[in-house]
C-alpha cells in the first residue's frame, strides 16, 4: 500500500508541476520567440530555465518517498531508511563500547564507611594509570598530571573531579597551611596558590638548590624543603628568606602534637625542637618506609634487614618507644602504608587492604589486591583514598 501511495504522489506532483510551470513557460517562450528579433538569446534563456526547473522538480520528487513514508507511518516502505537506522544503532553501540574501553578505571578508590565498601572514582581522570604527583589533606584528593590539577572533595558522592590549569614549568605539588605549593625537581622554582584563588605566585625565590622532592609546612609556620639524598633537609622560620640544612637522607615529614617524625635512609627519625635537631628512633638496618600521625602518637613502617620483611609499629609517647602491631599480618616485602580512620587502623599490604579494630592485635582483609598491585592509602577526615601501585611504596 505504501508503494501505491508513493506512486500516486509522484504522478500528482509531476502533473501539478508540469501544468503550473512547464506548460505556461513554453507558451510564454514561444510567443517571445515569434515577436523577438533575438531568438537565439531567448532560446538560450528558455533552455536554462527549463534545466533549472527540472532540477527543482527532481529535488522535490526525491523527497516524496521519505515524506510519504513519514506521513503514513510505514517505516519499512523504504529499505534504505531501514538500513540507515540499523547502521546508526550499530555506530552508537560501538561508540558506547569505545567510551567504556577508554574510560579510566582502577586508578583511585574511595571509601567513606570505614572500608566496608569501595568506590572506583577513576572516571574523569586522563589515561589508564596514575602519572604525576599527588597529596591528600582535609580538602580532599589532589593529583597533578599533565598541565592540570584534578581535585576530588571528600563529600563528593559521585566520581567527580574538578580540573584547573597547572603551571607548565612545575611538575610537583604539596599541601601548605594556606594553599598549594608547586615546585620542580630540576629547576628549584616554587609557586603557591592561596586557597580560594586561581593565581600562582612565585615564592621562596631565595632557595637556589635543585633536586627538590617535597615541601612541608608545620602548624607553627616553619617550612622544610626536602632535597634528594645528596643535599638534605633545609629549614626556614622567616617565610623562606633564609634557609639552613639540618639533616640529610629524608623524604617524608609528619607532625603530631609538636613532635616531628620523618622517613630516612636509616629508619625513622624524630625532632622535638621544631626540626633544629634530629635523632634516630627506629633503626633495623633498613630505611623508613612510611610514617603517619595517629590518635595520641605515630604509626610507622620500616624495613628489617634481618627478617627481610617490612615491620609495622606504633608509638604513643611522642616516638620515644615503639610496639610492633604486625603479628597477625602475613609477612611481606611490600607493606606500603599505615593510616588511622576513626577507631580503625588500615594497612596497604601485598594481599590487599587490611583493617584492625583493636590497635593492631588482629587484622582482617577488606579489599583484595588488584592485578598484584599494593594499595597506597591516604586519609581525608573520615574518607580513605586507595591507589593501587605496582611497586607499592
Amino acid at each position: 500500500m505504501a508503494s501505491c501511495v508513493q506512486n500516486n504522489l509522484l504522478n500528482l506532483s509531476f502533473r501539478w508541476f508540469y501544468k503550473r510551470f512547464t506548460h505556461p513557460l513554453q507558451l510564454f517562450t514561444i510567443k517571445k520567440l515569434q515577436d523577438s528579433s533575438r531568438p537565439i538569446y531567448l532560446r538560450y534563456c528558455f533552455t536554462q530555465k527549463c534545466i533549472a526547473m527540472n532540477f527543482y522538480i527532481l529535488a522535490f520528487l526525491w523527497y516524496i518517498p521519505i515524506i510519504s513514508g513519514l506521513l503514513f507511518q510505514f517505516p519499512f516502505a523504504c529499505n534504505e531508511a531501514v538500513e540507515f537506522q540499523a547502521s546508526s544503532q550499530i555506530t552508537d553501540s560501538q561508540q558506547v563500547q569505545k567510551r567504556d574501553k577508554t574510560a579510566a578505571a582502577k586508578i583511585v578508590f574511595k571509601s567513606a564507611d570505614g572500608g566496608q565498601s569501595w568506590q572506583d572514582i577513576s572516571e574523569g581522570l586522563p589515561g589508564d594509570k596514575l602519572e604525576g604527583s599527588l597529596f591528600v589533606n582535609d580538602r580532599g584528593f589532589y593529583l597533578r598530571t599533565g598541565n592540570y590539577i584534578y581535585h576530588n572533595k571528600p563529600n563528593n558522592k559521585l566520581p567527580f573531579w574538578e580540573k584547573e590549569i597547572f603551571p607548565d614549568d612545575h611538575s610537583n605539588i604539596a599541601p601548605g597551611k594556606s594553599g598549594i605549593f608547586a615546585y620542580d625537581y630540576h629547576y628549584g622554582q616554587f609557586r603557591q596558590k592561596i586557597n580560594g584563588s586561581r593565581e600562582w605566585s612565585p615564592i621562596y625565590e631565595n632557595f637556589q638548590l635543585k633536586g627538590i622532592i617535597d615541601v612541608f609546612e608545620t602548624a607553627g609556620g616553619t617550612v622544610f624543603i626536602v632535597c634528594d639524598r645528596g643535599r638534605g633537609l633545609f629549614r626556614s622560620t622567616d617565610n623562606g628568606k633564609n634557609w639552613k640544612e639540618v639533616t640529610r637522607g629524608v623524604w617524608k615529614l609528619v607532625e603530631s602534637n609538636g613532635v616531628l617524625m620523618a622517613n630516612s635512609i636509616n629508619g625513622i627519625i624524630r625532632s622535638t625542637d621544631d626540626g633544629k635537631t634530629w635523632e634516630t628512633v627506629i633503626s633495623e638496618g633498613g630505611v623508613g618506609i612510611d610514617i603517619a600521625p595517629i590518635d595520641g602518637g605515630f604509626a610507622a613502617i620500616t624495613f628489617n634487614t634481618q627478617s627481610d620483611t617490612r615491620r609495622v609499629r606504633t608509638s604513643y609517647d611522642g616516638g620515644k618507644t615503639w610496639q610492633a602491631i604486625d603479628a597477625d599480618l602475613p609477612p611481606s616485602m611490600k607493606i606500603s602504608s599505615i593510616i588511622q580512620v576513626g577507631d580503625y587502623f588500615f594497612c596497604g599490604h601485598t594481599n590487599g587492604i587490611y583493617r584492625s579494630g583493636d590497635k593492631g592485635k588482629t587484622w582482617k582483609l577488606l579489599l583484595p589486591s588488584i592485578e598484584g598491585k599494593v594499595f597506597n592509602l591516604y586519609v581525608s577526615g573520615n574518607v580513605i583514598y586507595a591507589i593501587p601501585s605496582a611497586g607499592g611504596c
